[in-house]
């Protein structure tokens, strides 16, 4: 791998590619040192300490959230209408035909997706800002104030300038933009953690296990995250026009987590979700509604490490079957491959295509889902059985995407090798 790297470093034209996109990622750095005014800093880090969702947010924020800096948002609002987008491709029959339009149809979708991006934006930082005044961290001001409206744009502006800071890395740097920024923002924070527990009196001694069961959990998602069932398709004869193709065999790749870190988004926002409501209601002076909440939030934070880990691999199963039903459709591939001559051999097109693509699909699935669910709980397990690792918590959603950027980002290195070397071979 190094020597790739050497050799790719090498290529004027994939140099500039790196370049640039390491020179992004310092922009994206340096953003998130650049706070909006009037922050109390002391109550904004008692506020991340005792609220777990924000630490959630503020891992595609890329630190920028617990800081409270111009990108505080981070891409979060971009992915939320990312995966809306996503969604209503399933519900919305014209959004699923405009995604089956080839290049067109994606590029109205991305438009699509950056338009729903800025009130999502808005309505993210509005409901930030009220947290953080709620907790002394910003002076409280009505809605229409120009200190709110100064906050709210601040943050909307920096969602902005990352989402046009991703693209310009899609197009002119190295991989996709968007991953390039949240893992930056993973590995930036990462320092940050482990410092308090390597710089203590045996802070070898806890980091050593960790660092071994994360070499293991890594090669795991790399296998699990590269494992796919490859199903043999077989083309007949056939005639377009005046030329004649010969029947062919190719494959229909079905990769075991098909839905990616997405269940895992889904599973801990509803799990928390409870929880932050019902902290505003710990101080009732109504006593069952007192009580309510004082169970959920006990029960539903890892303080109960067995409800709250149960309900956590229950989701994320539930997630990656739930996602995975937009992102595959066996009657539409059935449909395609009748439609173009193709079909599975000892299966016969149509109904019975489908139904073992379902099958199929099914299977799988189960076994990602358990992986998936695994590696979500296991940070758990790790804080539970090594002392002092609490503050080290590299969740199943950090290792999924910094191993997948890191494997994508290798794969499209290769690639741009390959075709230059093609290139020059015509030439």
């Amino acid at each position: 791998m190094i020597e790739s790297l050497v050799q790719a470093f090498r290529a004027p034209d994939i140099r500039f590619k790196i370049l640039f996109t390491l020179g992004i990622l310092l922009v994206f750095r340096a953003l998130t040192n650049v706070p909006v005014p009037n922050v109390d800093q002391a109550q904004l880090s008692n506020l991340f300490e005792t609220n777990q969702l924000l630490g959630l947010l503020d891992l595609f924020s890329g630190g920028g959230l617990a800081t409270a800096s111009i990108i505080g948002m981070g891409v979060n609002p971009y992915i939320n209408a990312s995966i809306i987008m996503q969604l209503m491709q399933g519900v919305i029959p014209s959004l699923g035909e405009l995604a089956r339009e080839g290049e067109y149809g994606r590029n109205r979708i991305n438009q699509y997706t950056r338009m729903l991006t800025i009130p999502m934006a808005f309505a993210q930082g509005y409901g930030f800002s009220v947290l953080l005044s709620a907790n002394g961290v910003i002076p409280a001001n009505p809605l229409f104030s120009f200190e709110t409206l100064s906050l709210l744009l601040s943050f909307t502006a920096g969602t902005i300038l990352l989402m046009w800071l991703g693209e310009l890395i899609s197009e002119r740097g190295l991989g996709n933009g968007i991953s390039f920024i949240i893992f930056a923002g993973i590995v930036g924070r990462l320092p940050h953690s482990a410092a308090p527990i390597v710089t203590g009196p045996d802070g070898l001694l806890r980091i050593i296990p960790f660092i071994l069961i994360a070499i293991v959990v890594i090669a795991g998602v790399v296998f699990i995250n590269e494992g796919q069932r490859r199903i043999p398709v077989q083309y007949a004869s056939r005639v377009r026009g005046r030329r004649m193709y010969q029947g062919q065999t190719q494959y229909l790749p079905l990769k075991v987590t098909m839905a990616g870190v997405i269940p895992i988004i889904f599973a801990i926002s509803i799990l928390l979700f409870p929880a932050q409501i019902a902290q505003y209601f710990t101080a009732s002076t109504v006593d069952w509604v007192k009580n309510v909440a004082n169970f959920v939030v006990t029960n539903l934070s890892q303080s109960n490490p067995l409800v709250y880990g149960a309900l956590y691999f229950v989701l994320v199963v539930f997630f990656t079957y739930f996602y995975t039903a937009f992102q595959f459709r066996p009657d539409q591939t059935a449909d395609f491959l009748r439609k173009n001559g193709g079909f599975i051999p000892g299966i016969r097109p149509g109904k019975p295509t489908e139904e073992f693509l379902a099958r199929i699909t099914n299977r799988i699935t189960l076994g990602g889902a358990l992986f998936l669910a695994s590696l979500a709980v296991l940070p758990l397990l790790v804080t539970a059985a090594i002392p002092g690792t609490q503050g080290l918590q590299l969740g199943g959603t950090s290792v999924l995407i910094v191993v997948s950027v890191v494997v994508e980002t290798m794969k499209q290195l290769e690639a741009q090798m390959l075709m230059r070397h093609y290139e020059g071979f015509i030439r």
